[in-house]
């Protein structure tokens, strides 16, 4: 218990700073395009670029008037205000992103100056401010003024934070920038700023690569550059050389599968500019973190020495966006730069490898799977230096998969939907002794085949089923990831064969298109028995079953508009149903903003969290159908069912739902129907 207790707060510290970092990183990096698009236009033509055009580069006079360009207004008002929106849409979507932007307007024009670290601020205040003032009036306005209402709310109280930037936040980031650039300018005055690397290497390794860069170094960077025209900062963390000396050093030192697969990563970290495929290799030998920060201080010194920079962020960190971001006067710096970091991190990481006794031979796929761990999602590269296929890793099933588990939070249902088609898929193709149940994150032990849960909660999956496959989605009802388990299945189960499966055979966090933002499609696969229970028995209906969906629980024509406004009108119904009391709806919010509980098909089921359930007093399920649709982070959302259950009473229907809902022609009929008892009927029997 001792040991329990210490290492939680560890973790938790690392999940904050994590998220922290990445909050940062995510205003940013939708952005780089607007900063490279300012980088080419500013290396062109301003009046020390390649193309000099006073009319585009704001210099000189054009009939009498001075010429504004496009240069200075992109820098002052253009990004910064691209990064107040996107803060600000993170936290609350678009009506969030617009006041965010109106609020950051407001420290630009206090300061006078980009605003970059401002933005960062007033973005997502703004967001997180404009959604509690809904929360205290959602549900209560009369019908036909919520556009009167939603639009003079956020006038209002946007032209009240564009005064609060103005007047309050602009002093005090104008002070934090000037001190900021107060000490980088001290740091390159004595020669100091090679030290960074001591902790920026380090730092990249573990999980905060982007954070650092696009999170910190690239707003301090851009405001170096609209002063100096260029600035050392965007190639602190950026330069490739440090990482190609080390993958050089296992290309001519390294055994096994680490030096064979080093070349491709020489060529993906350097071409292609992702750094984090180098990760491993570092991981599984911690000392050559010294060869990384031996590189970086070179790199840094050779900048500094030779007065060299970009103009502009280089993303990707490949030498390509390097080069193609150098200022006209600092090629020779820079490339010298690249090439001495390389030297020197190939020098040490050599004598390193030399001098120290290791076998790379089976180390690679453990590196792997602790560099993910620690940035908290799947490396987009990782199968390439595991040799695994798409969206699959490279742990080896010693046997037939007979066991497989969908694990999240809470307890609540959508792995209970998940496990349905999962198992509809299974028995398909033949295999209906494979078992496919549900549990909670908290039940798990070491006893399943394969693991799937949503690509958000993986991670906490991990730590107690690590002889599991896992497999990470982000759709419930129709995820090609499913496909990939029935041929796992299949392979596995064919003549005593065996076959490479994915101890991380998820997808990179974030590449369904939204947010993931994170976290932006689908509930963590498994939530179902609170007590982990449920092999197959959704499959049944229990006993006093038949209440659970009630015709008074079922609306055609919801009337919220928002993602939150449905949650509670969903939550409502159980709560009239006396299913529920007040502090369930607010748990299903929480849930909610921790992982979300979109299921893919127009489905969303909100649920509590799993420390709800003494807010339950029976099971309960809730229907509303939203015709117009709902935006539910990013993805339209028709049906929202609401989800309250005790033990495994309400896992029948959701199996009835799940299978509504894997059947576009079903989901169609859903859309049509004009009546409860339409909607009652293509569920099935699910009272009986």
């Amino acid at each position: 218990m001792a040991t329990e207790t210490v290492a939680k707060p560890r973790t938790s510290a690392r999940v904050h700073v994590q998220k922290f970092g990445t909050f940062l990183s995510g205003m940013i990096m939708p952005n780089i395009g607007a900063f490279i698009a300012w980088g080419i236009i500013t290396a062109l033509f301003i009046e020390k670029g390649w193309l000099p055009v006073p009319q585009l580069g704001g210099f000189g006079e054009t009939d009498g008037k001075p010429n504004i360009g496009l240069v200075g207004p992109m820098i002052t008002y253009l990004l910064p205000l691209l990064i107040g929106y996107t803060g600000g849409k993170m936290v609350y979507d678009v009506r969030g992103g617009v006041v965010g932007a109106i609020g950051t307007m407001g420290v630009i024009v206090g300061a006078g100056i980009p605003m970059f670290i401002g933005a960062m601020i007033m973005g997502p205040l703004g967001g997180w401010t404009m959604k509690k003032i809904d929360s205290l009036w959602d549900g209560k306005i009369r019908p036909g003024f919520e556009m009167l209402v939603n639009n003079f709310s956020a006038g209002i109280w946007g032209a009240l934070l564009a005064m609060l930037g103005f007047y309050a936040v602009a002093p005090v980031v104008s002070g934090f920038s000037a001190g900021a650039g107060n000490v980088v300018q001290f740091l390159v005055n004595n020669g100091l700023l090679p030290l960074t690397s001591i902790f920026i290497e380090p730092a990249k390794v573990l999980f905060l690569n982007n954070a650092i860069n696009h999170g910190v170094l690239t707003p301090l960077g851009v405001q170096q550059s609209l002063e100096q025209g260029k600035s050392i900062l965007f190639l602190l963390e950026a330069n490739p050389g440090p990482g190609l000396g080390i993958l050089l050093a296992y290309m001519f030192f390294g055994k096994g599968a680490a030096k064979a697969s080093a070349p491709g990563a020489a060529i993906i970290h350097f071409l292609g500019g992702i750094h984090e495929i180098y990760f491993p290799y570092v991981l599984m030998r911690p000392l050559l973190i010294l060869a990384a920060i031996a590189g970086g201080m070179t790199g840094i010194a050779t900048l500094a020495v030779t007065g060299a920079g970009l103009v502009a962020p280089a993303a990707p960190g490949s030498i390509f966006a390097v080069l193609a971001q150098t200022s006209r006067d600092s090629y020779l710096g820079v490339i010298l730069a690249v090439l001495l970091a390389t030297a020197a991190s190939f020098l040490v990481a050599s004598v390193i490898m030399k001098t120290t006794k290791h076998s790379d031979e089976g180390d690679l796929n453990a590196a792997t799977s602790r560099m993910e761990e620690m940035k908290g999602k799947k490396s987009s590269v990782s199968s390439h230096l595991t040799g695994a296929g798409a969206g699959v890793g490279t742990a080896v099933m010693a046997g037939p998969i007979k066991n497989i588990v969908f694990a999240c939070d809470a307890g609540m249902g959508s792995s209970a939907m998940g496990a349905s088609v999962l198992r509809n898929k299974i028995k398909a193709a033949g295999f209906p002794d494979v078992k496919v149940t549900n549990s909670a994150i908290a039940n798990l032990s070491d006893t399943y085949d394969v693991v799937v849960t949503h690509q958000d909660l993986t991670e906490r999956a991990k730590p107690s089923t690590s002889s599991a496959a896992h497999f990470s989605v982000d759709n419930f009802m129709n995820s090609p990831r499913y496909d990939e388990i029935v041929d796992l299945v299949r392979e596995s189960n064919t003549d005593g064969g065996t076959s490479d499966a994915g101890a991380m055979a998820e997808p990179e966090a974030g590449t369904s298109g939204g947010a993931a933002a994170a976290g932006a499609a689908g509930v963590g696969a498994g939530a179902a028995a609170a007590a982990g229970q449920g092999a197959h028995a959704a499959d049944a209906p229990a006993a006093g079953q038949a209440e659970i969906l009630a015709r008074e629980s079922v609306i055609l024509t919801g009337t919220a508009t928002t993602r939150d406004a449905a949650i509670d009108e969903a939550g409502r119904l159980l709560l009239a149903r006396g299913a529920v009391d007040q502090g369930y709806i607010d748990a299903m919010h929480e849930r909610e903003e921790s992982v979300s509980t979109y299921m893919g098909s127009f489905l969303a089921i909100p649920h509590g969290t799993n420390a709800a359930k003494d807010h339950i007093r029976k099971s309960a399920v809730s229907v509303i159908r939203y015709p117009q649709g709902i935006d539910w982070n990013g993805k339209e959302v028709k049906f929202v069912v609401g989800v309250a259950g005790v033990n495994n009473e309400h896992l029948h229907i959701l199996s009835s739902i799940a299978k509504v809902f894997t059947n576009k022609e079903q989901v169609a009929r859903l859309e049509a129907a004009s009546s409860v008892d339409e909607v009652l009927e293509l569920f099935g029997k699910v009272n009986a």
